[in-house]
């Protein structure tokens, strides 16, 4: 009897533990908001996360032709499902599942109901503003709802059993991401209301106090755990093996302290440093970046604090889970030309799963991986793309983009502005993305090219050089982390080619299952270094620089330099704006000698450019000059013929004539230069 007893108790507690896990109530949700540990999990099949979002719904996928339409697209403020009535439905969800994330760039009065499984009336219905102003519980919550450089965040989960229908009532704002988890089906989560039990609310507002005051393990301290900690001296060109890990464990933590100058030369230093770690054998690393930018930091220590990483006074931590079933190794390598001392200490601590239910963590930096997009899928930028099961969890980006100048508007605290570019993340194979972006600022949470430096739980702006510069972004996927099961790929737009300056550089943080291939080669020292220091770029020989003319009148508009990269003499133009047909500019420059001279010019193109006459000292220049293009380039030199030019100063007249029909009639014009070829 006794052991008739026992096996009931057996099969009792077996039974209990297969049902809890298709049971999720709504503090295990809100446990998921800080639980790195979770994110090694390899996920169930049906398991998905994906984001309604306003993206511009000309870009499309053409099944039938297989190729991809106007996938360049950038009118992203205005994309909806459909009309009912005069409301706009944003997104429509099959449970089970959960909403993660709320992000916008624009809020207003109009109300957004959110109606969950089935429910005539809607669980939540606020105006939008009231997802964030945190005046309405439990959307009040500091660290979970907060606007960061002039984008606006809601990280209160709201699940669903069966359904998620989301209507906007017209005069609501405008750009939107719902990002959001759908479940395997069976699993059970309850529907969310906004009036928490007591139980539910101190959750919630525990998980709020943790993600304010990041930069411990959110953990705590696990049995079994140990921590190792060496001082190291490696010499240059040398590398040395840090940790040294066996058994079937994971690391929990890593933190570095560096003894760097604290300047400029820590931009170099932290990219010449790259740390690698291996598991179980494996011939490549899974984790391999310069130290700086698997921190989260680039270019150089840019202090921060955020959930699994971050850059403090006292040195760089991360607290992502690495489990392993063997063995891992944690190396150093030093490619500067100077010993570098570091200390690290190095947690690690047992299993509490099977090894063959976790996923081999992975951090990969990289500069333009090749992918055969071709001009259909222009102009995606190759972020990640891997095969297997395993989830998406971090990105971090450093940007140089040096060529800007400066608009003196509230919402854009720079421009030649590299973020437009849409995130996009095809799971399994898809042809059309599951997470469509709005923007590079807005999938890093901010908005409007604003420059604003923010450290939050989930994503930062650690350096932003005024769009002009450097620029330090990550987004961390906890909560909202991609599951795949088969295959991975993720992009982002990239508008401007390299030879305008704009260079990206990725470090992303993912894990997969252990027999799955990890493409990602080291990147060479000299590729790492070198490329994001500003530069004086040449001016074409003989050329009278636009921006160095003397301006003798306009009728209209505004002059400024503007500067636009290698592609123009000296890397920038005289760019006047706000003018309209029928206006001129009058410009003058001393010629030191007499004689036959070809007179030529270099202007600019682009799609808001005008038609222009020019003339030489009253005398017109050829006839009109289309300078429409869609996109901005420089014309070429135009000749505008030869002409007996006496010594002394002499004047070019640019009149407005009109814009081409295709033309954006804003009637731009840019000068680049002059140029006069003797010809006696």
């Amino acid at each position: 009897m006794k052991s008739m007893k026992l096996s009931l108790i057996v099969v009792v507690c077996f039974c209990t533990i297969c049902f809890a896990k298709q049971n999720l109530s709504y503090i295990d949700i809100i446990g998921r908001l800080t639980d790195l540990e979770h994110l090694a999990t390899l996920p169930d099949a049906g398991e998905k996360c994906q984001q309604f979002s306003s993206y511009d719904r000309r870009s499309k996928y053409d099944q039938a032709s297989g190729k991809y339409v106007q996938w360049y697209a950038n009118g992203d403020g205005d994309g909806f499902i459909r009309k009912e009535g005069e409301d706009f439905v944003l997104a429509e969800m099959q449970g089970p599942g959960v909403i993660w994330r709320i992000w916008s760039a624009l809020l207003k009065e109009g109300h957004v109901k959110i109606y969950l499984d089935g429910n005539e009336k809607p669980a939540v219905d606020l105006p939008f503003v009231g997802y964030f102003n945190r005046e309405n519980a439990p959307f009040d919550r500091s660290a979970l709802v907060y606007e960061s450089a002039k984008g606006f965040n809601c990280y209160v989960p709201m699940p669903f059993q069966k359904s998620c229908k989301i209507v906007a009532e017209k005069d609501w704002g405008k750009y939107f991401h719902f990002t959001y988890t759908t479940f395997p089906k069976g699993t059970k989560v309850p529907t969310f209301k906004r009036q928490l039990s007591e139980a539910e609310s101190v959750a919630l507002d525990e998980a709020n106090e943790f993600l304010a005051n990041c930069g411990r393990d959110p953990a705590g301290e696990r049995k079994g755990q140990k921590t190792n900690q060496i001082t190291v001296t490696i010499a240059a060109g040398e590398t040395a093996t840090v940790a040294k890990i066996n058994g079937k464990r994971a690391i929990t933590a890593i933190k570095v302290k560096t003894f760097l100058p604290g300047d400029e030369q820590d931009y170099d230093l932290l990219r010449q440093m790259t740390i690698s770690i291996n598991f179980d054998d494996e011939k490549s690393a899974s984790v391999w970046s310069p130290l700086g930018d698997f921190f989260g930091s680039a270019p150089g220590k840019q202090l921060y604090k955020s959930l699994p990483m971050g850059a403090t006074e006292d040195g760089f931590y991360s607290y992502w889970y690495m489990p392993f079933g063997r063995k891992a190794v944690v190396k150093i390598a030093n490619e500067s030309d100077k010993p570098q001392k570091l200390v690290f200490t190095v947690t690690h601590s047992p299993l509490k799963k099977s090894i063959k239910k976790l996923g081999r963590f992975h951090a990969k930096w990289h500069r333009n991986l090749s992918a055969e997009f071709g001009k259909e899928r222009w102009p995606d930028w190759m972020l990640l793309k891997t095969t297997g099961k395993g989830r998406l969890c971090g990105v971090m980006m450093h940007i140089w983009s040096p060529v800007g100048w400066y608009l003196k508007v509230e919402w854009c605290a720079g421009h030649w502005w590299w973020g437009e570019g849409d995130e996009k993340f095809f799971v399994d194979g898809e042809k059309f993305p599951s997470t469509y972006g709005t923007g590079t600022e807005d999938y890093f949470g901010y908005a409007w090219c604003n420059d604003g430096i923010f450290s939050k739980a989930y994503h930062n702006q650690t350096i932003n050089e005024k769009n002009a510069g450097n620029i330090c972004v990550s987004r961390w996927h906890i909560g909202d982390n991609i599951p795949f099961q088969k295959s991975f790929e993720a992009t982002i737009e990239k508008y401007y080619p390299d030879d305008y300056q704009t260079l990206y550089a990725a470090t992303v943080y993912w894990y997969q299952d252990a027999d799955s291939e990890d493409i990602y080669p080291e990147v060479p020292v000299e590729e790492r270094i070198g490329y994001f220091t500003k530069k004086v770029l040449s001016k074409v020989k003989g050329a009278i620089e636009g921006e160095d003319l003397e301006v003798v009148s306009k009728s209209a508009g505004k002059l400024t330099h503007q500067e636009l990269g290698s592609r123009f003499s000296g890397g920038k133009h005289l760019w006047w704006t706000e003018a309209k047909p029928g206006d001129s500019l009058v410009l003058a420059s001393n010629v030191d000698k007499g004689g036959s001279y070809k007179v030529k010019a270099q202007l600019t193109k682009a799609v808001d450019y005008g038609i222009v006459q020019l003339y030489g000292d009253g005398e017109k220049l050829g006839g009109p000059i289309d300078l429409y293009n869609n996109g901005v380039v420089p014309t070429g030199e135009i000749d505008l013929g030869t002409f007996e030019i006496e010594a002394g100063k002499h004047q070019l007249k640019i009149e407005i004539v009109g814009a081409n029909e295709k033309a954006a009639k804003a009637y731009m014009f840019g000068l680049d230069y002059i140029k006069l070829e003797k010809t006696d």
